[in-house]
């Protein structure tokens, strides 16, 4: 499996996503840009009711950045005007492309956070993304408590002192990550699967339960995101050959 991480504005809009690969954006949702009027633009008339129920000016803004940017890239990729794309939802309000088994095989998924959105798209196979602004001051041992699974609030206080912040975040978005992926948001219990979260520890789908073969189908991936952000990317493995990770 081929990884890209590409910069919005840095390098065009790749046009192409071939068999095997991610491409995942990064992109800043900053509510003062010249984009905004060109987004808003190309939105369904749904996507615009949806902002307009945002009650404050930058939160509205960063939808729409957020949005218009999916639809500029599905458009490339697709080659269809982006303003004619469609979306679906799942039961759990997990977005698809409508009418996608006609379009394509394109899965995506994005997420964003103070300011920064990324966005991840392949084919052929389910995928989820997450970042996190770590610079929120709160309790996260105790959300640690509510959310993680026995083995991770181990692995968390096994963890040096100054390293659990960072722990927590690798934990958390990894978690979210997958859950986004599979499609089932927060129907699913976190503690019902572990994740790694140790410094030097590799990114990875540990277990799963009660299907302790689900874990072999999942790929996990750190993003090189902003200083001050931790973001984490879980894709389904080839179907066919779930040992062949690629680079």
């Amino acid at each position: 499996m081929k990884f890209e991480f590409r910069q919005w504005g840095s390098d065009g809009v790749l046009s192409h996503l071939g068999p095997g690969e991610v491409h995942v954006w990064n992109a800043l949702l900053d509510p003062a840009s010249t984009d905004i009027g060109r987004f808003s633009e190309i939105l369904s008339q749904d996507e615009k009711e949806r902002a307009s129920r945002f009650h404050f000016e930058k939160n509205r803004n960063e939808f729409i950045i957020s949005r218009g940017s999916l639809r500029v890239l599905l458009g490339s990729y697709l080659g269809v005007p982006a303003h004619e794309l469609g979306f679906a939802y799942s039961r759990y309000g997990k977005p698809c492309l409508a009418g996608s088994d006609e379009i394509s095989p394109m899965e995506f998924n994005l997420s964003h956070s103070e300011g920064i959105v990324v966005l991840a798209f392949t084919k052929g196979r389910k995928v989820g993304v997450d970042i996190e602004y770590v610079g929120r001051n709160f309790d996260f041992e105790e959300i640690a408590g509510r959310f993680f699974s026995l083995a991770e609030q181990r692995m968390l206080r096994n963890t040096p002192r100054e390293e659990r912040g960072a722990g927590f975040f690798r934990c958390w978005t990894r978690k979210e990550a997958y859950i986004k992926a599979i499609g089932h948001g927060l129907s699913q219990p976190l503690s019902e699967f572990d994740v790694s979260l140790a410094p030097k520890q590799i990114s990875a789908l540990l277990a799963t339960r009660p299907d302790p073969s689900e874990a072999d189908k999942w790929l996990l991936r750190d993003l090189p995101v902003t200083a001050g952000y931790v973001g984490a990317l879980a894709v389904e493995v080839d179907r066919d050959n779930p040992c062949s990770h690629g680079n």
